[in-house]
């Protein structure tokens, strides 16, 4: 079944603010990546987000990678390359692709939860094979491109779908979504260039290849400088 056609928006709230020319084609995808985090100037705090704390519980749909030795070996490599920067580095297994949130667990009782993972079930498409390329970034981390992203705009456009007949409204749609993941994120305000020049030197490594089977709706958390998480359910794919 081919997958459907998903037209996206450039806005500039969006990293990258414009999408690349080709959603399919993993080369155009990294280039577009690229240049778009060689462009930046400064680089600002992931962690400077108002609303979280420590206490701070939510509900995602994201995707993990518990089962991808070749991944985790990638970003160890990187993220030792990076270590004199002092950046924040993703958890082995932690790495993951945040898809969009559901909401606070402070107002969703389970039963609202069943709902959506009930609208959710149906909805869902095919499996589908990632390649995970070195290395960009944004203005708050460093990142591999995820490609092609077709697949993953597929995902979310049916979560979102299943949100909002579910009365939840996704804070991003999907014209606005960027799929990525993350290796370590910036921990404070810093002139991009040093940054930038160290990720340029990790593009030689080669894409790692991701089977992506299920997603996971998770209850998130933050504990100190790092993302955790509980997985309320798995769904498979398809």
């Amino acid at each position: 079944m081919p997958w459907p056609h998903i037209s996206l928006s450039a806005d500039s709230t969006a990293f990258p603010a414009r999408p690349p020319a080709d959603l399919r084609d993993r080369v155009v995808i990294a280039a577009h990546d690229q240049a778009a985090f060689d462009s930046v100037q400064t680089m600002v705090d992931h962690w400077d987000r108002p609303g979280w704390t420590a206490q701070t519980r939510a509900y995602y749909w994201m995707l993990a990678f518990p089962d991808s030795p070749a991944l985790v070996d990638l970003a160890r490599r990187c993220q030792q390359d990076l270590a004199p920067l002092g950046l924040d580095p993703v958890a082995d297994d932690g790495l993951h692709i945040t898809l969009t949130r559901v909401g606070s667990t402070a107002t969703l009782t389970p039963s609202r939860l069943d709902d959506v993972i009930n609208a959710a079930t149906p909805l869902l498409p095919a499996a589908f094979r990632l390649q995970a390329v070195p290395l960009a970034g944004s203005r708050g981390a460093v990142r591999l491109t995820v490609a092609p992203w077709v697949p993953v705009l597929a995902l979310h456009a049916a979560l979102s779908e299943a949100m909002t007949s579910s009365g939840l409204h996704p804070r991003k749609p999907t014209a606005l979504f960027r799929p990525h993941l993350s290796l370590a994120y910036n921990n404070r305000s810093r002139p991009a260039a040093p940054v930038i020049e160290a990720v340029a030197a990790l593009r030689d490594h080669p894409p790692v290849d991701l089977h992506v089977q299920e997603v996971q709706l998770v209850e998130l958390r933050r504990e100190g400088r790092n993302y955790r998480w509980d997985v309320v359910k798995s769904l498979p794919l398809g």
